[in-house]
């Protein structure tokens, strides 16, 4: 008797690594996870998978497995938290950093349920997996002994029958517009080789490879958001401080700025993220990959307008003040002001007013508002800034299918906004996936 084919999601969250796996013919026929919110908007763009709502520590897949079932593919992308460097310091969370032993049980269940070991595991996870070791007294890694654990997995894993390689690799190099770094393993229990796919794009589009997605094809450009001067609530000063400095570092500072498509205006992405030092700019440039996304919606939309510089009538000259062009239309005035506060006329000098203060009879020089870019001189006359959206921004920058459904379950109810952000910024990359799919998987293993 043919045994019937199955793939398995361990820890299957939004759905990243089962539309990897779809991408690459295999359906997935069970996705567990803990969470009722992920195992709705997985099971509204997976409607024929099997959904157990369960403890990974606790799912017994002997209720739903046979020895008529063969496991071919299992995927599985323990929280990666509680190893992350984005953890700094703090304590970490034990119960979560031993996930991965939870992988080693769901394996030993369905070898004993089927009466095989399923042939290919995949598993994803930060970096920083390799360095797992045993925590001390105050739940911290103890250095002298980093990467204990990880070897005891390994070695465990490889004890059931596993063969195993491992490799750190980069969304972007493989189409998707995201540059999220991560850890990929492969286990194989079928006596062939282990594949790794290669990549399809660069950084600098070398021979024979395709250039980097960058971020700028997943925004929306028909909302650009609103001024940062017309706020009934002003802008924290933290924010206002990304601003002053992007707008330095990203367009007067930087020769090819990025336009907007069919606007006089440039634009760039400032991350809501601790700097450490005073001299640090959290944002990046449109035309390359978004950066890591995480649970948090950390991504503002800077759209600076400019107009072009002529010596007469608007800004006629960069040293006179303020008020003499405050008649035109924008906010020429509350621009320089706002740019003169954080950089001044001279080195150093800071004016210490919150925004919400700087009003157009203040009298400060049009210093650094006059940009050059590309031979031609510019003035910037306002300033608009939106958070990225869920949907449909954040979902392509990570590399999901446009009709991919994250705004709703299948009974129509609406996901929170914090909800759609969290399961994106905790999801697979599925470009990631597929490719890992498709290299290492054969004919015999494609579901039909």
């Amino acid at each position: 008797m043919e045994k019937k084919i199955i793939a398995i999601d361990g820890f299957c969250g939004a759905g990243g690594a089962g539309g990897g796996l779809r991408a690459a013919g295999v359906n997935v026929g069970i996705a567990i996870n803990h969470d009722p919110a992920a195992i709705l908007m997985h099971k509204t763009n997976y409607p024929e998978t099997l959904h157990l709502t369960e403890d990974i520590f606790t799912v017994d897949l002997g209720k739903y497995l046979t020895h008529e079932h063969k496991i071919n593919v299992m995927w599985a992308s323990p929280d990666c938290t509680s190893h992350s460097k984005a953890k700094g310091g703090q304590p970490r969370r034990s119960g979560l950093r031993i996930l991965p032993w939870a992988v080693h049980r769901l394996c030993k269940q369905i070898q004993e349920a089927t009466n095989s070991l399923l042939d290919i595991l995949f598993m994803e996870n930060v970096e920083e997996i390799q360095d797992w070791g045993p925590l001390d007294e105050k739940r911290k890694p103890i250095k002298e002994k980093r990467g204990e654990c990880y070897r005891e997995f390994i070695d465990a894993m490889k004890g059931l029958g596993f063969t195993f390689d491992c490799r750190e690799m980069v969304a972007s190099d493989y189409g998707a517009p995201t540059t999220r770094k991560r850890w990929y393993a492969v286990f194989r229990s079928d006596g062939k080789a282990i594949r790794w796919p290669e990549p399809t794009h660069s950084q600098y589009a070398m021979t024979g490879l395709k250039p980097w997605v960058p971020v700028s094809t997943v925004i929306d450009w028909s909302d650009l958001g609103k001024s940062i001067f017309d706020r009934k609530k002003p802008l924290a000063e933290a924010t206002q401080r990304r601003i002053a400095k992007g707008i330095k570092k990203f367009i007067v500072d930087n020769p090819n700025p990025y336009f907007v498509p069919e606007k006089e205006a440039a634009a760039f992405l400032i991350q809501y993220h601790s700097e450490t030092r005073d001299c640090d700019v959290r944002g990046q440039r449109l035309d390359e990959p978004i950066r890591t996304l995480d649970t948090s919606n950390r991504y503002g939309l800077v759209t600076a307008f400019i107009t072009k510089f002529y010596k007469t009538g608007i800004g006629q000259s960069c040293e006179e003040p303020l008020h003499t062009i405050t008649t035109s239309p924008g906010h020429f005035g509350l621009v320089s002001a706002f740019l003169v506060k954080y950089y001044g006329s001279g080195i150093g000098q800071v004016v210490e007013r919150p925004l919400d203060t700087i009003t157009t009879r203040d009298r400060f020089g049009l210093v650094n508002v006059v940009v050059t870019i590309q031979g031609e001189k510019y003035i910037i006359h306002d300033i608009f800034l939106r958070m990225l959206k869920a949907e449909p921004e954040l979902k392509l920058a990570q590399g999901f299918d446009p009709d991919y459904i994250i705004t709703h379950d299948y009974t129509g109810k609406k996901y929170p906004i914090k909800e759609q952000v969290a399961r994106i910024g905790n999801s697979v990359v599925p470009i990631m996936a597929r490719v890992l799919c498709e290299v290492n998987l054969y004919s015999e293993y494609i579901a039909a």
